[in-house]
């Protein structure tokens, strides 16, 4: 699924986008290219690494789902490769667990999809993430505070399913189980 857009002239900053989404990852690299960007899409972690290599991105947005390793296993991988790597983690399973994993790991911002291009653009370029947005006013339920404990313990765990049920203490399947259903409100 690897794929460049770029637009003709000067040398512009290079974005790697990695996402399993083909349809979102195609319109995202079109929408960015014409704001002029340089972009490499990747459909996994791997994908994504082995392209960064070749061609080390000024930018970069991680899907914090994927098939195979997370984009929050990948982030540390790109910023070996330049640590003044812009990365913006984006994913459609927010939680406030796995957005300050994502900045302690060096994500320069985190994003909830469904995300447009401005927003990925202001995220990319702004100074600082805003982790304050990302903690309501009003306090969680029960089952929001249990879903955000699993994915801390999760991401604790580098995404290992095993080894995250073994630590909270609860069978495999039904961590499992827990993880397939959407975030609970909150």
């Amino acid at each position: 699924m690897s794929e460049e857009i770029q637009v003709e002239g000067e040398e512009l900053p290079h974005l790697l986008l990695v996402d399993d989404d083909a349809t979102f990852t195609r319109v995202m690299a079109r929408a960015m290219a014409r704001r002029g960007f340089r972009v490499s899409t990747a459909g996994s972690a791997e994908e994504g690494l082995l392209l960064a290599q070749q061609d080390v991105p000024d930018f970069a947005t991680l899907d914090l789902k994927m098939e195979g390793d997370s984009g929050l296993v990948l982030l540390p991988k790109l910023l070996e490769l330049d640590p003044e790597m812009r990365v913006v983690i984006l994913t459609g399973y927010s939680s406030i667990a796995t957005a300050v994993e994502a900045i302690k790991r060096g994500a320069c911002n985190y994003l909830c999809k469904p995300a447009d291009a401005d927003d990925v653009m202001a995220a990319l370029l702004s100074q600082h993430a805003d982790l304050d947005s990302l903690v309501p006013d009003n306090p969680m339920s029960v089952d929001r505070l249990q879903w955000e404990h699993i994915q801390r313990v999760l991401g604790e765990h580098e995404g290992n399913i095993s080894a995250t049920a073994r630590a909270l203490g609860m069978h495999r399947r039904t961590l499992q189980r827990k993880l397939q259903k959407r975030p609970v409100r909150r």
